[in-house]
């Protein structure tokens, strides 16, 4: 009983904020990020510091999306055009590459020092849909998908990943376009009216909706006003942990 509709066969699953803890760590780490970056803007500008914020921003412009994309975006928002640059900038440049390039610096730095936590609900979870016969993909934007995967042991729980590095390789628009959850479900061998999505962030969950698949299941892991945001954007349930959803069906 994994409260799903009857038609799902597969369930394509986000990685952060999800299925492991590090959402924070990467919220952490854009935080590091774009504040430094406008920390010396400021200086060199003459204009107010404003800071990164964890939630709000986070959430509205980077959660969910690859990093090239929340960084045009956060900077967007602000009012701050930078060039594209390339994939290899260095961590340094100030260009949309350079800067992503710094987060992932730090991300990886903050994994290696303080390891990765996953939610355990969540992985019970996953075990218990492959135990019903269900598929199981992870559908993450992010790059460092298998070294986290590996790091809390969890490979074997799924049938196909796409992540950051398979939409690079297959040219796939990230989040909210619903391109790498479509993926997933093709990996998988189903359609996506036979899919469910499950997914922390707000492009994530719009992302699904746009796929048309079977079910969209929100995961509020910051508060009332997220877990709205969550329902608004078109997730058809909404839950704290996917504990709430074993018991019965929908």
């Amino acid at each position: 009983m994994l409260g799903l509709p009857e038609e799902a066969r597969a369930c394509l699953f986000d990685l952060d904020g999800v299925l492991t803890r590090t959402a924070a760590v990467h919220a952490a780490a854009w935080k590091e990020m774009f504040d430094g970056f406008l920390r010396a803007r400021a200086e060199r500008t003459g204009d107010t510091f404003v800071p990164f914020d964890t939630v709000k921003d986070y959430g509205r412009y980077v959660d969910g999306k690859r990093r090239e994309d929340g960084t045009r975006s956060f900077l967007e928002s602000r009012g701050i055009t930078l060039p594209e640059g390339d994939p290899g900038d260095p961590p340094e440049t100030e260009t949309i590459r350079g800067l992503g390039n710094r987060k992932n610096a730090l991300v990886l730095k903050l994994i290696e020092e303080k390891g990765v936590e996953t939610f355990e609900g969540s992985i019970d979870y996953v075990r218990r849909a492959r135990q019903a016969g269900l598929k199981t993909a992870v559908v993450s934007s992010s790059r460092n998908t298998v070294q986290v995967l590996r790091v809390v042991g969890i490979t074997d729980l799924f049938d196909a990943r796409v992540d950051g590095v398979v939409a690079a390789e297959r040219n796939l628009p990230g989040k909210p376009a619903p391109d790498t959850f479509l993926e997933g479900a093709r990996e998988l061998g189903v359609g996506p009216e036979h899919a469910v999505v499950f997914e922390d962030a707000l492009a994530g969950v719009e992302a699904g909706r746009a796929g048309g698949f079977a079910y969209v299941v929100g995961v509020n892991r910051v508060n009332a006003e997220h877990a709205a945001a969550l329902a608004e954007r078109g997730a058809d349930v909404v839950v704290d942990d996917l504990s709430e959803l074993l018991g019965g069906n929908r």
